[in-house]
């Protein structure tokens, strides 16, 4: 069964979540309108700090090559903490 959570008035799926590392209240936290338009949010963790980046489908309008979801495993190679904890949220979309 998967998981669902709601971020204000948005839901989202989750895809991924390394060791069970996602913490609900520390994320609502973290999250702001910045995060609205991005189609995934990576969350992952280095010294206890959680950190949040947004990461778009090639139909957004937001979409660049910094934040293609298909560059996610090169990020978290790249930019992460090694072998860090994370996990992947995806919106869902308004019907």
């Amino acid at each position: 069964m998967d998981k669902k959570i709601q971020l204000e008035n948005n839901n989202y799926l989750i895809i991924e979540n390394k060791n069970d590392c996602l913490n609900l209240e520390e994320l609502q936290e973290k999250y702001t309108d910045y995060f609205y338009d991005f189609d995934y949010i990576l969350g992952d963790y280095a010294y206890n700090k959680l950190r949040l980046k947004g990461f778009c489908e090639k139909n957004n309008s937001r979409f660049n090559k910094i934040n293609d979801i298909k560059t996610k495993d090169n990020y978290l190679k790249e930019l992460c903490a090694f072998n860090c904890n994370y996990f992947l949220i995806k919106k869902e979309k308004k019907k």
